[in-house]
């Protein structure tokens, strides 16, 4: 495991892997990336580039969850 980074996760810090992305972020929460908007630092990143954004040091990180219903 790399060194530990802090990054903000809809307003909440959180520590996690130097070397962790988008994905590995979403996996560690248990969530299906199927059913999540991410933004990185105000970008939206597309549910194909998840496995590649790398996370950095202070990235400030919001998910939006899928509710489905009628």
């Amino acid at each position: 495991m790399n060194e530990a980074m802090t990054v903000v996760v809809n307003g909440e810090e959180r520590q996690v892997d130097g070397s962790s992305t988008a994905l590995g972020l979403l996996q560690h929460l248990g969530l299906d990336p199927r059913t999540v908007v991410v933004e990185v630092n105000r970008e939206i990143v597309r549910r194909p580039a998840l496995g590649n954004t790398q996370l950095h040091d202070g990235d400030q990180i919001e998910l939006v969850h899928f509710v489905g219903g009628g």
